[in-house]
Formats: C-alpha cells, structure tokens, sequence
C-alpha cells in the first residue's frame, strides 16, 4: 500500500511589499478641502490685518489662514492643545511653516476673531505675515544635536521677547528672517540676520580615548579643510590637527568625542547678515560676518540682543520701502553699514571668499 501523501499545492507567491516612506509623502491628502479643490487656481490674495491670509479662488471659494508662532521643540501637551485649538476653531487642518509658525485655515470669516482671541490666550501669538519678523528658525541645539556650542533654542527665546512687537505687526521695509546655528556647520541656513557660535580655538584631543572610540578616516574625511591627519602619540594610534589650517568648525566632533571644541571661555557668538533664498527682487546673497567674539553669556545673552537690534532697528529706518537687508546693504555699501549701526569694523569681518583658496584650503583631497 502507497503510504505517501500528495503534496499540497504552493500557496500563490505573494508580490513584494512596497516601502511605503520613500520620499516625500504626498501632501494632497493632509489639505483643507478647499485648498485641495482649488489648487492651483487661486485668483489673489490679499492680508486683512498682520497674521492673517486671505486667499479667493476663481471658483469664488476663500479660505482665511491665521498664523500662530510657536516653539520648535514642542511637548506632547503643546501639540494636543494646538491639535484641538484646530479642531474646535479651525475646521481641523493645521501646517506647520518652515520658520517653525503655524497657519490654521477656515472658510469663513467669521471664524477668523474667535480663533485669534483663543491662539492668543494660550499663548501662541499671532502675526508673522508680510513686512515683519518673521519667528527665528533654529537648529536642534541641546535637545537633538551633538555638537551644539549653545541652547539654539535659549537665544531665540530672549530675542523673540524683545522682538514679538515686530512679529505681530508689519512695519518692516521687507520681510525679515532671523536664524541661530549652535554651531558653524550653520543648519540654521541663510538668514537676514543670524546669530551662528564660534569656536575661536582647535580641539583639544583626548590621546588615550582616539583609538578606542574614534573611526580615524572617518574623522580625517569629515574636516572640510584637511587640517586633521593620523599620528601615533605614545604609541598609541591617534589624530593630530594642523592649528594653522583649523578653521575651528566643530565637524571633527561628532564622529570623534575626544576632540572636544566647545569651551566656556573661547566658544562665543558671532552675527551675520544679508543672507536669503528668495530671488524675488534680487539675487540670493549669502551671509557676511558683521560681529564676532560676543560672549556665550545665558540666559538672556543681552550682548548679542543688543546688537540684533541695533541692526534691525537701523535697517527700519534707514532701508526703502521692498527692501532687504542685502539690498539695503548692497544700496549704502559695507562701510556705512558700519557706521550707521556703530559696529567696529576688523579686517576679519564680510569675507567675500575671493581667496578662499589661500584662506581656506579649500580642497578636502588629502595627500600623504
């Protein structure tokens, strides 16, 4: 007797799962349904007072958006109240801007007041919109990041206390964008004006720890102007750096602990400006160095207050009506900028990179 058992048919190969997070997900499905119907088919828009857009579609459809700012690094608290500010008041659709604001839409007019009254009394001022300061975009800080020279987040707080009066109206010549880096590998990006920490000394290396904790190539590769090479010191493999070369950026950090840069005393602050992105009117600029060696100084780093707003409040009196600060800059040139703004003016100061091959070293090829 044949003992043996058919062999149960193969289940039908199942195709392939597909990634589901490759790239950017489409935006379409989180839009206010009116948004969605009448993309790309606006009429105009217009502002009916600071912090508020309103936009009119060819359809006759308008949609209002209310722009709140708030923190970048928000508790789970934060976002449940802003959640259900939207949900009670804004017909449930919120977007978070890049400048770390965010914009409630409704399709009424009559909900715009309510939603204001309540963003302000839980404490999410409303503004930010046309010819204002716009709030400071910053990079990650203590929170998140490795390498940070300062509370990214801490600068922006003291200077948005003096500044929200400027967020909440627009009386600006132009729009203003303000950045902090916590360090000079500035995630912050270009701003009109930004506070970005300076390293003023090299690393200083822990020998006994290089080997152990360090990958060394990649330590070598990741300095931007080959200023860091392999050495043996007391028989250990290490790194050394080439001081005349360093350009103090902090990038040998992270992949490398033991080479500690940030220093109470030499890591300061400096402000640049004139940067932006927008080739609206003008070219985009990149930003020049106008202060440096401001001290580190929390809580409220009143010396770098001080000059932010020397600056800004020069800028508002002094520049045309569409006018940014690179504009305004490039219009009166860097020697009266100086002067209007009493800033002292040092040899070190708006490099302009024509001879970034001398200061720089500029290639990152390495020799040996």
């Amino acid at each position: 007797m044949n003992t043996a058992t058919a062999t149960p048919p193969k289940a039908p190969a199942k195709a392939p799962r597909r990634a589901i997070e490759c790239g950017v997900p489409d935006n379409q499905q989180y839009l206010h349904p009116l948004l969605k119907k009448n993309y790309g088919d606006w009429r105009y828009h217009d502002r009916p007072r600071p912090g508020v857009l309103h936009h009119v579609a060819h359809s006759g459809d308008e949609v209002w958006s209310v722009r709140a700012g708030t923190q970048r690094q928000m508790d789970v608290g934060t976002v449940r109240k802003l959640c259900d500010i939207a949900d009670q008041y804004a017909e449930g659709h919120v977007r978070f801007t890049i400048r770390s604001n965010i914009e409630f839409m409704v399709s009424a007019a009559d909900k715009v007041a309510p939603l204001i009254q309540k963003l302000e009394a839980e404490g999410f001022p409303v503004g930010g919109t046309g010819n204002s300061v716009s709030m400071i975009s910053h990079t990650q800080g203590w929170l998140h990041c490795d390498i940070p020279g300062t509370d990214a987040s801490g600068v922006v707080k003291a200077l948005m206390d003096e500044l929200i009066t400027e967020f909440k109206q627009e009386e600006m010549p132009n729009r203003v964008h303000l950045s902090t880096s916590c360090c000079e590998i500035n995630c912050g990006g270009q701003a009109d004006i930004a506070i970005i920490v300076q390293h003023t000394k090299p690393p200083k290396i822990n020998h006994d720890l290089v080997a152990n904790v360090c990958e060394r190539p990649s330590v070598v590769a990741r300095c931007p102007v080959a200023a860091i090479r392999p050495a043996l010191v007391n028989g250990k493999p290490s790194l050394e750096v080439d001081e005349k070369k360093c350009i103090c950026c902090g990038a040998c950090y992270p992949p490398c602990p033991p080479m500690q840069i940030n220093d109470p005393e030499h890591s300061k602050l400096a402000i640049w400006v004139g940067g932006k992105n927008s080739n609206a009117r003008g070219k985009p600029t990149f930003m020049k160095m106008v202060a440096s060696g401001l001290p580190n100084n929390p809580p409220r780093w009143p010396e770098v207050s001080e000059i932010v707003k020397k600056i800004l409040y020069t800028y508002k009196e002094d520049a045309r009506s569409w006018e940014r600060i690179a504009d305004w800059v490039e219009r009166i040139g860097w020697p009266r900028f100086f002067e209007k703004c009493d800033l002292p003016f040092t040899k070190y100061l708006i490099d302009d990179w024509r001879g970034s091959r001398a200061n720089l070293n500029a290639s990152t090829h390495i020799r040996f």
